[in-house]
């Protein structure tokens, strides 16, 4: 019987290695008065699957504030949720909204 010796890969320690860690963007949804909280609940429960207690909390802190981070991502699927949030469509529940609400992407901050 012969013994067959693979060659181990070289995966380094990354030590002294060029690499770069891969660059994170907040995506921020910002506060108007054309949506409801329930609005604002149901959109990010349906296109990030939040609990209602973690969109409800999503709701009143951009009330409060005017903005809140909903999704911290790499930059492509950060400008796919910001596009998700903006083709959402109108708040059936106001007559006043004419559109979705609206969002931006920033670089979220180094550590």
């Amino acid at each position: 019987m012969s013994t067959i010796v693979l060659p181990i890969p070289d995966v380094g320690t990354g030590e002294g290695e060029d690499y770069e860690k891969a660059k994170l963007y907040h995506v921020i949804l910002l506060d108007d008065d054309e949506h409801t909280y329930d609005y604002v609940v149901e959109m990010l429960q349906k296109l990030f699957f939040m609990s209602a207690e973690q969109a409800y909390k999503h709701a009143v802190e951009v009330d409060s504030t005017k903005r809140t981070i909903i999704l911290t991502s790499e930059l492509e699927p950060a400008e796919f949720a910001k596009q998700q949030v903006q083709a959402y469509g109108a708040d059936w529940r106001m007559p006043e909204s004419k559109g979705s609400m609206s969002a931006l992407v920033e670089p979220a901050r180094e550590a």
